[in-house]
């Protein structure tokens, strides 16, 4: 009996087996394994019919991932974002890591999925580490939206750009060429290297200054903080020792350029050596009142973490799908339009300095 038994068991594990192996190329058996679920799987576009007078949604669930939780910079964004979360009905948070690697972000992402969240947005560390994530997340009609550093186009519906990249970075050039009369060696403190904004804004940088009027400018070495301070003040120092002739250096990343700033703000480079890039006024005003740099650029962070949580709130509720033209509202900064590619510009730049630096408090 006890053989009868163990041959009906068999029996039946063997049938359930190859009845699984039949309809797995249909819909798969019970439980999920890393081939049964393909990060390259079509995404939802998003970008079906939109109802531009659509209402907006009550009680969103937003959730904003910086570069690092712990950045002063995108602290402001996303806390601006939070605030304005508030303002329409919405829950908003953030979450992220504490160090900016490449694929630091994706088991934030993927717990976001888990908590069902009606929109996340991220400043990418890396375009395509996040991608597998992100896709699965719009695959569940969970609204992407990348800010201040882009993922690669697919991986997400929008993106929320600072200001023009190519603006950005030939601006960079065009003021510290100004102060060092077009002549001189000059080197590029940036965050990581894998950074979408800063790996766009330097390539505008480089071909900025392959124009006729550089030719007596030359770009010795770019350099990489990591986005973290101790790191961002010793590749300072140690493109000083390295490259004596330096005559100017352009951070674009707040963390870098307050480093920056610090180290040759307490050494002889003081007024030898021009300091320009991206930084906040309160982080920089210090620097700025004692002489270590004559100005600085950025946009106002505040708005940007504003109309992210605005650009996100209109997508989760159908007002927008992320094609090219549409428009929306963003409360008080008023109608924005969707470019190419998903992309919405915040507006220019602003250049401190002396004569204005008391304006701003961020």
């Amino acid at each position: 009996m006890l053989s009868q038994a163990r041959s009906r068991r068999r029996a039946v594990v063997t049938a359930s087996a190859a009845l699984c192996a039949l309809t797995l190329a249909v819909s798969g058996c019970s439980g999920t394994t890393k081939d049964s679920v393909k990060d390259d799987a079509p995404a939802k576009s998003g970008k079906g019919e939109a109802n531009p007078d659509a209402p907006l949604k009550k009680g969103l669930k937003i959730a904003f991932l910086p570069k690092q939780i712990n950045n002063p910079y995108e602290k402001i964004v996303d806390d601006a974002g939070i605030a304005a979360a508030g303002e329409i009905g919405a829950t908003g948070k953030e979450v992220g890591p504490s160090n900016a690697k490449a694929s630091s972000q994706v088991s934030y992402i993927n717990t976001l999925i888990q908590q069902k969240q009606d929109a996340i947005l991220i400043a990418a560390n890396d375009p395509n580490a996040v991608c597998g994530p992100l896709k699965q997340a719009m695959r569940q009609d969970i609204k992407v939206v990348a800010y201040d550093s882009d993922t690669a186009k697919e991986c997400r519906q929008l993106f929320i750009n600072q200001a023009s990249s190519e603006e950005i970075g030939r601006s960079q050039v065009r003021n510290i060429a100004e102060q060092l009369g077009h002549k001189g060696e000059i080197a590029i403190l940036s965050a990581t290297q894998n950074a979408t904004n800063q790996n766009t804004w330097i390539e505008f940088m480089k071909d900025e200054l392959t124009k006729p009027e550089y030719k007596d400018m030359k770009l010795v070495k770019v350099a990489y903080g990591d986005d973290q301070d101790q790191k961002s003040f010793q590749e300072t120092q140690g493109l000083l020792k390295a490259y004596p002739d330096l005559k100017g250096i352009i951070s674009p990343t707040t963390v870098g350029i307050a480093a920056a700033a610090r180290y040759i703000g307490d050494s002889s480079y003081k007024g030898k050596v021009v300091l320009n890039g991206l930084g906040t006024p309160n982080q920089m005003r210090k620097y700025i009142e004692n002489g270590t740099l004559d100005q600085f650029s950025l946009w106002d962070p505040k708005k940007l973490g504003y109309l992210g949580t605005y650009a996100a709130a209109a997508l989760a509720s159908g007002q927008i799908s992320g094609a090219e033209g549409e428009k929306f509202k963003a409360g008080d900064l008023g109608e924005y339009t969707v470019g190419k590619d998903g992309e919405i510009i915040l507006g220019p730049p602003t250049v401190f300095d002396a004569k204005n630096i008391g304006d701003f408090d961020f």
